[in-house]
């Protein structure tokens, strides 16, 4: 049975009242951490990208974030703030070495150059920050994807196709051929690309090669393709002359990401 409190009472004890109601309603204020990562394999040290909510306690999901030609850059780190407030722990990786940052297109073509003309090398610089973003401590180890850009976005197809026990990849814009397309016998995960539907650096062929390489591995993947969106369409530095072949559109950046969110939240359900 309730007792009715006498208004003397209820004014005595008001203002432990708001206190307890204010700290009930109200959410843990939200700080975005940004820390560069510094890491090393063989010789070579690299130097990547975290960012996370200090306000939301493990375990949570991880993202791992893998750059374009150009190597880690703002907009990757872009990326990971924005994945960070979502509630993610974001691991922008670095592909390339620690200041090894192309200064051009010519430069960007042939630093990627390496990694294209050997997977092994490219799968086993992806599997490094993997490894990284599985060692901070409030990663849910059970729940990592990884997104990538361009040529990032080769790289965690890549990752699939090596067999790395992730729960899902996303290549925005990304290559889509493969040396060895019987590899995708290895995937183990769900894979979304999301793709420039007039790209002129990844053609229509490319494209039905990837499907016809998926579906005879019986992977499950989705492909999303936007209207008039040519390479690079999330990139904001790509400018904005779709005529020369790579192209920001915002419309295909908003509706891609949206696409990603959706798909993470099939993927680590």
């Amino acid at each position: 049975m309730s007792v009715p409190l006498s208004p003397e009472t209820t004014m005595r004890h008001l203002p432990s009242l708001v206190l307890l109601l204010l700290s009930i309603a109200a959410p843990a204020t939200a700080e975005i951490v940004e820390t560069p990562v510094v890491y090393e394999h063989d010789g070579t040290t690299f130097e990547g990208f975290l960012a996370h909510d200090s306000a939301i306690d493990g375990p949570v999901p991880g993202v791992l974030i893998v750059h374009q030609w150009m190597g880690l850059s703002d907009n990757e780190r872009m990326r990971a703030r924005m994945l960070a407030e979502m509630g993610y722990v974001a691991f922008a990786l670095d592909v390339y070495g620690q200041g090894v940052r192309p200064a051009n297109t010519q430069e960007a073509s042939e630093e990627a150059g390496k990694y294209y003309a050997d997977r092994g090398l490219f799968r086993e610089r992806v599997r490094l920050g993997l490894e990284r973003l599985r060692a901070v401590e409030k990663v849910d180890d059970e729940r990592v994807v990884a997104i990538g850009y361009c040529f990032g976005g080769t790289a965690v197809l890549e990752l699939a196709r090596s067999g790395a026990d992730v729960a899902g990849v996303v290549s925005f814009h990304g290559g889509l051929e493969t040396p060895d397309p019987s590899d995708a016998e290895n995937v183990r995960t769900s894979i979304l690309v999301c793709h420039g539907a007039v790209d002129p650096y990844v053609p229509m062929e490319q494209v039905a090669g990837f499907v016809d390489e998926m579906e005879a591995a019986d992977v499950d993947y989705q492909l999303v393709m936007y209207a008039g969106a040519v390479h690079a369409f999330t990139q904001k530095g790509a400018g904005d002359d779709p005529a020369q072949g790579a192209a920001y559109d915002p419309m295909a950046d908003r509706r891609s990401w949206e696409h990603m969110k959706g798909f993470f939240g099939e993927a680590l359900e």
